[in-house]
């Protein structure tokens, strides 16, 4: 263990906050904004301070940070669901650990959710959170590039743009016009027309570079502020319980043990780890705790529980040469469609695909359309249980996919309908040429950036550009488990197979410590933010969340984030 560092006169902050994430970052600069108030935000990852932003964080192409331990919780996994045969699917669950969390590497989707979806929480216990309640915090954190109106902020610190007609390369007009093909109209606000149809995906991003939470929120006048300190490399080790009140907290920072004392404690630390935080403080469901050995401090069995995420598949196409996106050409994703399924248990809006270009940063990505299907407003729920009470253990997360019939109905619904549009003459009329994607190890080992696996992936995609008959009996045998795609859409038991052995979390945690009435045993957190029953301690991210919105998480939770700081800032 790391020498305790002496501290003669302790460190005092009135607002002490745990995770440099997307939260933690709006957190920071709302509340430092006062002069008189002073501000420590500790982050475990690097910072990513003006001018010294990682190449692989700005690019405006993503998926090459999914690979390697620098950006992300290493080892940490999640259940998945139980598949047909009984057993239980798991796999890596890619969580930011850098300054900005999720937003700095994620795919960075700037989608709302629908206004259902808000006036949800308000009918759920979280009163002042309806639609009309959150919309001027979503304005507020904007700067819409394209959109106007009274739906859209200009003044914001997050710039939101869309690639738009003339500038789209063959393949964005190609998955458009397929997607089209549904029958649903072409739109072109996704946070401000609230029907399905097919739009251009808005994003965090401008001049072609990412824009996180942490470079729209703690730029460089922000950081100047003396009431502000940055830790990051800072591991939170314990919340210092005095009763159920949070006197401080307990860190480990440049190899030594230091203690901070608080005002006020707010934890941004993502839904697996917020709540993880919470238990090993005695917040959280008595028995459970008390089993583990951990003191008792607030009963609230809610903690942890009610974990959702969107069940996802991914879907790879070999495309033409025609349809191909120079590698010059960063940003890939050109067209999202928001539909309903149709089936029994299902409602409108139930389903939500995005077209990508490519399917990684090398030649063999290059040759592949990369496409996302996952199930909006899911009715499946599971949990974060703490398994120790050592800081450095992670929880069991078991995201409970699918454990709802209606969710595994939307699915199969969803496949059939993604399937039927993508085999097409605008993209590819083959069949034989649509294929399951996986993250597994071995993408995630040629994702890294390097010249070795620049030549492997070319290599690889050159044996793409076979004959048909080839490529698709190669696909079909190692990516298809023998089966075509075309075959397992037409049968239900393969296709229920294929689902429930292929589903996984879109990194959407969300729900563990959700916002609710007082006097619900199930919630965790008042209206406020404020952890019911304790007397300083708020949360303010994802695990807020009372249900999962028709949206990627993230832009939602710089919403919770800006009107619960809102909040604190008038306490």
């Amino acid at each position: 263990m790391p020498a305790r560092a002496p501290i003669p006169d302790m460190l005092f902050f009135d607002t002490v906050i745990v995770g440099g994430g997307s939260a933690g970052c709006v957190m920071a600069n709302r509340l430092s904004a006062d002069p008189a108030h002073s501000v420590l935000l500790i982050e475990a990852g690097e910072d990513t301070p003006p001018g010294a932003v990682p190449d692989a964080i700005a690019d405006s192409y993503p998926m090459g940070l999914f690979h390697g331990d620098r950006f992300v919780w290493p080892g940490l996994s999640a259940f998945t669901a139980r598949r047909s045969d009984g057993s239980q699917g798991s796999r890596a669950y890619e969580q930011g650990r850098v300054m900005g969390g999720g937003s700095s590497i994620n795919v960075q989707s700037a989608n709302r959710g629908l206004p259902r979806d808000y006036d949800e929480w308000a009918t759920l216990g979280a009163t002042g959170w309806g639609w009309d309640d959150v919309l001027p915090f979503f304005i507020k954190l904007e700067r819409d590039l394209d959109c106007g109106g009274p739906l859209h902020g200009k003044d914001g610190p997050i710039p939101i743009r869309r690639i738009l007609p003339p500038g789209w390369p063959p393949f964005a007009e190609a998955a458009t016009n397929a997607f089209a093909a549904s029958g649903l109209p072409r739109r072109l606000d996704q946070n401000g027309e609230f029907e399905d149809g097919v739009f251009p995906p808005a994003f965090n991003n401008e001049h072609d570079r990412r824009v996180s939470a942490a470079i729209g929120y703690l730029d460089a006048a922000t950081r100047a502020r003396p009431n502000l300190a940055l830790w990051p490399h800072t591991r939170l080790l314990r919340l210092r319980m005095d009763g159920a009140r949070a006197a401080g907290v307990e860190v480990e920072r440049d190899g030594a043990l230091t203690e901070v004392a608080a005002g006020r404690v707010v934890v941004t630390a993502g839904a697996l780890q917020t709540p993880s935080i919470l238990m090993r403080a005695g917040i959280g469901d008595g028995v459970a705790l008390a089993a583990l050995g951990i003191p008792v401090a607030i009963h609230r069995p809610g903690v942890g529980r009610n974990l959702r995420d969107h069940p996802t598949l991914t879907f790879c196409q070999y495309l033409p040469e025609r349809l191909r996106l120079p590698m010059t050409y960063r940003r890939a994703s050109f067209a999202a469609l928001r539909f309903s399924s149709g089936v029994e248990g299902g409602e409108a809006s139930d389903l939500y695909a995005t077209a990508s270009a490519r399917a990684g940063w090398h030649g063999l990505g290059r040759r592949l359309g990369l496409y996302f299907l996952w199930c909006n407003r899911p009715k499946s729920s599971g949990s974060v249980r703490l398994v120790s009470g050592d800081p450095r253990a992670y929880p069991e997360a078991d995201l409970n996919l699918l454990d709802d019939p209606s969710d595994l109905a939307r699915m199969k619904a969803g496949v059939r309908t993604l399937f039927s549009l993508l085999v097409c003459e605008t993209l590819n009329p083959d069949a034989g040429d649509v294929f399951p994607a996986a993250f597994s190890p071995f993408v995630k080992r040629l994702s890294r950036v390097s010249r070795t696996n620049a030549l492997l992936a070319e290599a690889l995609g050159a044996l793409l550009d076979v004959p048909a008959a080839l490529r698709q009996m190669a696909l079909k045998r190692f990516m298809s488990g023998g089966v075509s795609m075309a075959e397992i859409v037409s049968d239900e038991a393969r296709l229920e197979a294929f689902i429930r052995g292929s589903v996984f979390g879109v990194w959407h945690a969300s729900g563990t410590c959700r916002l609710g009435a007082p006097d619900d045993p199930q919630a965790v957190l008042d209206p406020t933010g404020k952890v019911i029953g304790s007397e300083n301690i708020y949360v303010a991210d994802a695990s807020a969340m009372p249900r999962l919105p028709t949206a990627n998480t993230n832009i939602p939770v710089l919403m919770i984030a800006e009107k619960i700081a809102a909040g604190l800032a008038r306490a």
